[in-house]
Order: C-alpha cells, then structure tokens, then sequence
C-alpha cells in the first residue's frame, strides 16, 4: 500500500524543482519532514474532559496517538498550574505524514466555507508553513454529531526547504491551493 503523494514526490516534484532551483545533486532537492496537528483549548483548565475529547478527535483525523500538552509554567490570571493539560498535538512521519496532507489538500481544504486558498505568506522565513483551520468538522473522520464543541486546528508542515520559495514551490507542487 503506498500513498500517491510520496510516489509523485519520487518522479516528478524532484525533477521540477531540481530544473527549477539547479540543485548540485539530487539529494539537496527539499522535502516534507513532518507534520504536527496541534489543539490547545482554554476550556481544558476548567474541564479535564475537553482535553480527551481533543485527542480522541486528534486521533480520527491523523491515525495515530496524541500527545496531551501540558502547561510550562503557571499563570495566574489564567488559573493555569504548571503540568496541567491544556490541549494535545500529534507528530506525522513518513507514510502518515503522505497520507494526511493528500487528505488535506483534496478533500478536507475544499470543504471550508467560502474557501480561495490558503495564503501564501504563512512561511517562518525557514521553509516551515503554518496552517490554522477554524473548524474540525471539515475533516471526513469527524462525525458532526458526536463532537462536543467545533475547535480549531494548527496545522505546521515543516519541510527541508532552506528558504520560503523553496518550501512554497514544494507545497505548491504537491497540491497546496494557494492564493494568487
């Protein structure tokens, strides 16, 4: 079983942006390292039951055990003790990682209400692009009827890009609907 997006990646997206970019060797050719899917929610510090909700919902979308996120430090004004959790995050390597940005770009993205494309100047300067959805329900796994409260998402793709139009051009390469 293997994902259309890594086989892509294998053929054509290396000899595009190896003719794009003249790289000195094949191997310079930047890729997708990984893929974090983050939820924190202010709600977690009153209910501790949120934060199970936001995993197991973390869970359907990626495929795979999240993470719960805990506080660093205390903040008072918040109510927030340090080591409380307050939300969970999930890392996607590998096949999973193919699997779930194929999922976001073809179906889950197109699902957004009034949607033109995600905007291309989210970058971090590094070839990191950083992604926030406001709803989880545009993701098929979630069943609108046994979710709680809609949550947003963040969503950070980080690549072995050196600078933004390397990343740009990779992510666009892949499907990415960005904003002209």
């Amino acid at each position: 079983m293997s994902c259309r997006l890594k086989e892509l990646y294998n053929i054509e997206i290396k000899s595009i942006m190896n003719k794009k970019f003249n790289y000195k060797n094949i191997n310079m050719v930047p890729r997708l390292d990984k893929i974090i899917i983050n939820c924190v929610n202010r709600e977690c510090v009153q209910n501790g039951k949120v934060v199970e909700n936001i995993t197991n919902e973390l869970a359907l979308i990626s495929g795979q055990k999240p993470l719960i996120s805990r506080a660093k430090k205390s903040i008072a004004s918040f109510k927030l003790r340090k080591g409380q959790a307050i939300g969970a995050h999930v890392t996607l390597r590998g096949f999973k990682m193919y699997e779930f940005l194929d999922r976001l770009v073809t179906i889950s993205l197109p699902r957004v209400r009034d949607f033109r494309g995600v905007s291309s100047s989210a970058f971090d300067g590094k070839g990191n692009y950083t992604l926030g959805i406001k709803e989880q329900i545009i993701f098929p796994e979630i069943n609108y009827d046994k979710i709680d409260k809609i949550r947003g998402l963040g969503i950070c793709i980080a690549t072995t890009a050196k600078n933004n139009d390397e990343a740009r051009e990779l992510l666009k390469l892949f499907g990415m609907p960005f904003k002209e």
